[in-house]
């Protein structure tokens, strides 16, 4: 017994000096961590308060390493300066126009839910404003004419009334864009005009509300029928079906010598409306445009119903505002010899975008064929070059007036020889 107790002591010796340097170890450790932990929390960028889903890792499947991508996201949000400005379903989105812009195509890209909606509200012709028509007069915005039943209109705008200031802030230097995106609002909202009107100055406010906007404008002078298509929308074939009814009536009775169709600064629009007018001068059967694609199927769009206006005499006025749609129709009527193109030479484009909804109400409009007219031409940057070509002079800083139209001039003069 008495040879095991100096061997106990030396054990437990040993354990209390093992457990005490154990525990100045992780005194140390802690003492560091925390002090670490401290300086962190000083340095430490708040991340917002979101989570990244990613529902399928397709980049994987295509080889493609996003680590790049996220870890530019990160560094975005740790070093910019402005933490207000970092919306991550802005940047969302702006990533996805990017890629899509990459594909160098101006007529393929990605629509926020706002802009789907609004580019959707345009095809139906519907707007939120005051329902005014804007233009420019010696560098000046002026009012050409307030809708019919507007708000513009009840509140007393009248055409020729110069704006001379937009909720007190004054016009002098703006662009015409600018000054409609000032007047423009939701409806509901309130905006303050100052008019100018026979050299006194008006102030009036006015409500602004939806402004549905015609596809179709039909007039007439010296007995002929003048009639405007300004987009091929959703409505445009229930508003030209009724405009056609009345032109043939007066066409039957000899009330009207011949017909202008004006496509002048129509940027398109669905290409089944523009196969749907053309119907309405040509014979079963023609072409008015082909479609070749690689990515679906190829096809011809014929006249595939009996037209109402297949023998009226017919000018079509285009200038370098008519496109897409709108080069379809006025093509097709020259190909097979219908109708003499008037103005200057259109736009130039020549393919077909579908539009596709995506998720929460973004959308994607793609290209996905190239159009060609029936006489074998793919007018894409080339354009349509009229038989008569006539240009309308304006001077500089105004909107074009009745006056200065000599394009209808000469489509008149035609049409009466």
């Amino acid at each position: 017994m008495s040879n095991q107790l100096p061997n106990k002591f030396s054990l437990t010796k040993k354990i209390t000096d093992l457990l005490f340097i154990l525990s100045f170890f992780i005194l140390i450790f802690g003492t560091g961590y925390k002090l670490g932990e401290y300086h962190a929390n000083q340095k430490k960028i708040e991340r917002p308060t979101y989570n990244i889903i990613n529902i399928e890792n397709k980049a994987a499947e295509k080889n493609l390493d996003f680590s790049l991508f996220w870890d530019t996201w990160e560094k975005v949000e740790q070093k910019f300066i402005d933490k207000k400005k970092l919306d991550p379903k802005k940047m969302f989105y702006g990533a996805i126009k990017g890629m899509v812009s990459s594909l160098d195509d101006p007529y393929t890209f990605f629509l926020t839910p706002e802009e789907n909606k609004q580019s959707k509200d345009d095809l139906q012709g519907k707007f939120e404003g005051i329902g005014a028509q804007l233009g420019m007069k010696d560098n000046r915005v002026i009012v050409v004419a307030p809708l019919k039943n507007s708000p513009a209109e009840k509140a007393g705008v009248k055409a020729g009334d110069f704006i001379n200031k937009v909720d007190g802030q004054p016009t002098k230097g703006w662009s015409l864009t600018y000054a409609v995106s000032k007047i423009r609002g939701p409806k509901g909202t309130k905006v303050k005009l100052t008019l100018e009107r026979e050299g006194k100055e008006i102030e009036v406010e006015i409500t602004r509300a939806q402004i549905n906007v015609p596809s179709i404008e039909l007039s007439y002078e010296k007995n002929i029928a003048i009639l405007k298509v300004n987009q091929f929308g959703e409505n445009t074939i229930d508003e030209w079906d009724k405009a056609v009814f009345e032109i043939k009536e007066k066409w039957m009775k000899k009330e009207v010598k011949g017909m202008v169709l004006d496509l002048r600064d129509n940027p398109g629009g669905y290409l089944e409306g523009a196969v749907y007018l053309a119907s309405e001068f040509l014979p079963m059967g023609k072409i008015v445009v082909r479609q070749e694609s690689k990515t679906i199927t190829n096809k011809e769009y014929k006249v595939i119903r009996q037209g109402e206006l297949l023998d009226i005499p017919l000018v079509v006025l285009v200038n370098k505002g008519s496109a897409s749609a709108s080069e379809i129709l006025a093509g097709a009527l020259r190909d097979h010899k219908r109708a003499k193109l008037i103005g200057e030479k259109t736009f130039g484009k020549g393919s077909v975008q579908e539009a596709l909804d995506l998720k929460e109400g973004a959308g994607l409009h793609v290209t996905v064929a190239k159009w060609i007219l029936p006489n074998g031409d793919w007018i894409n940057s080339k354009g349509i070059d009229p038989e008569i070509k006539v240009e309308n002079q304006v001077k500089e800083g105004n909107t074009p007036t009745r006056s200065d139209d000599k394009q209808l001039d000469k489509a008149l003069e035609i049409l009466l020889k």
